[in-house]
């Protein structure tokens, strides 16, 4: 085998491999792996996926469920030099379509389910539950021999979540994403004998980045679940399975929520860690109060950046329960003007980057890659303002401040007014397009109670300034989500601005 240069996303699993071979690294479901085995199905799955005539540079789609199965097929990946592309599995038709065909895969990996959704001509292997698929052929298969990646080679397509455009294809290298692993270790204190469970989607960068692969790496056991359902993260935490938990604000919202929150014996839980979208502090007050002695980390970042960037770590909560903390190890981060001039701390301005663990740029789309770097720095287009000691704290996306009268507005100042009503589930504030106003600040709002829209906004109005309030409450049953919980706020303005 020849010897590949620099460390690599499957090298990360083969060190731990060699440190403690027996020790168990993943649970899912029935199956369980050691680290030596999780190894080495890994290296067959490397065979098996070069076997079907595929060369370094190649790109696969993964288009699956949480599974041991979808672990293996990206780690195998990574050995063979292939480039794996994660596929949302809620994605159908024309969005589907796009992803396969803008990353141009040569294969698609895919859970037998949801195989019938692919475009036509697509050549598909089966991941898992299937008679001929990657799991049932690793035993036939020879370990891998042929030559590793570089670090400075591709490893994945990371999509963007396709927020306000078409998603772009992040382009990770090794390099990047082990860089972000040990950044991760570091500042969310991640160690082998931690009993994470993984319940977010692994196509999502953060479960698979943030939090699988940097507890692989430490030689951690690792519990892998289809979704994060509450009876089921609530009977392993009482069970002492389970230590630690990353959720987005949605699920931890959920489970605030759950009637049998306040009951469950939930002091087993060491760390709890929150991303993906702003938590509001209400809820983040609820959750101390209720669990003194549970270790919280807010986690900021984005795709492009590996995803981590900044981290609040447990013993930086208070007085500082709105900020993301500061700046992981391998990321440098500003606050610049419309410009690109730093702005005084204090003042909003847009968050940019620069480090190694950011993307190469986006797959094919040298216009996006050259407006989202511009003087060596990456654009992340979320308002955010810096203080003295370092600690940022995110405003806004720039494209969501409200233009109300002349005056900006951030909307999640408006939404954790919100919150602190008790009969608000959840809450999103928009602007939308007024003639007197021109964008009136509008609530979108699933009520858990009784409440008028005269009563929240009396409600906002005692909290904030009075042009802060929102001139319209609209109540929904439900938020339109993206896969890592972020609310999509351009869906709700297309909904109502019309």
């Amino acid at each position: 085998m020849t010897q590949g240069q620099g460390s690599t996303v499957d090298g990360v699993l083969r060190r731990s491999a060699r440190r403690t071979p027996a020790r168990l690294a993943l649970e899912y479901g029935e199956r369980t792996w050691t680290y030596e085995e999780l190894d080495d199905a890994v290296s067959r799955a490397a065979s098996l996926l070069r076997d079907e005539g595929l060369a370094p540079g190649d790109r696969v789609a993964a288009y699956g469920h949480n599974s041991d199965a979808y672990l293996i097929a990206f780690l195998a990946c990574a050995r063979a030099g292939l480039v794996h592309v994660p596929v949302n599995h809620h994605l159908t038709g024309d969005d589907l379509a796009y992803l396969v065909r803008q990353s141009g895969s040569a294969l698609v990996l895919s859970d037998p389910d949801l195989a019938g959704r692919l475009p036509d001509g697509v050549r598909v292997l089966p991941l898992r539950d299937a008679g001929d698929c990657l799991l049932t052929r690793l035993p036939r298969a020879a370990p891998y021999a042929g030559p590793e990646p570089r670090s400075e080679d591709l490893v994945q397509l990371l999509y963007t979540s396709g927020t306000t455009a078409l998603p772009k294809g992040a382009m990770m290298t090794h390099r990047a994403l082990v860089h972000a692993y040990l950044s991760a270790i570091t500042a969310l204190d991640l160690s082998a004998g931690d009993r994470p469970v993984h319940a977010l989607p692994l196509y999502h960068s953060a479960q698979m980045h943030v939090f699988l692969l940097p507890s692989l790496a430490v030689g951690a056991t690792n519990i892998v679940l289809d979704a994060p359902d509450g009876d089921r993260l609530f009977d392993l935490i009482e069970s002492g399975r389970v230590d630690s938990l990353f959720a987005p604000p949605t699920v931890w919202i959920g489970l605030v929520g759950r009637p049998d929150f306040a009951a469950r014996d939930l002091d087993g839980l060491r760390k709890a860690y929150y991303g993906a979208s702003a938590m509001p502090v209400p809820v983040l007050e609820r959750l101390r109060e209720r669990l003194p002695k549970l270790a919280f980390y807010n986690c900021y970042g984005q795709s492009e950046i590996g995803p981590l960037a900044t981290v609040l770590g447990p013993d930086e909560h208070e007085g500082r329960l709105g900020s993301c903390g500061r700046t992981v190890l391998f990321v440098d981060a500003r606050v610049v003007d419309e410009h690109g001039a730093d702005v005084p701390d204090g003042t909003p301005g847009e968050i940019v980057y620069r480090s190694p663990q950011l993307c190469e740029g986006y797959w094919d789309k040298p216009e996006e890659t050259a407006e989202a770097f511009r003087d060596g720095w990456f654009r992340s287009g979320d308002l955010a303002v810096r203080d003295a000691d370092g600690y940022f704290t995110i405003v806004d996306r720039v494209k969501d401040v409200i233009d109300s009268g002349g005056v900006l507005v951030a909307s999640r100042q408006v939404e954790d007014a919100l919150y602190t009503h008790e009969s608000v589930a959840e809450a999103a504030v928009i602007g939308l397009p007024d003639e007197r106003w021109v964008e009136a600040v509008t609530a979108v709002v699933v009520r858990r109670g009784e409440v008028t829209e005269e009563q929240l906004i009396d409600h906002v109005k005692e909290r904030l300034a009075p042009f802060k309030a929102p001139k319209r409450v609209l109540f929904v049953d439900e938020l339109p989500r993206n896969a890592s919980g972020k609310i999509l706020k351009r869906a709700l303005r297309e909904r109502f601005g019309g």
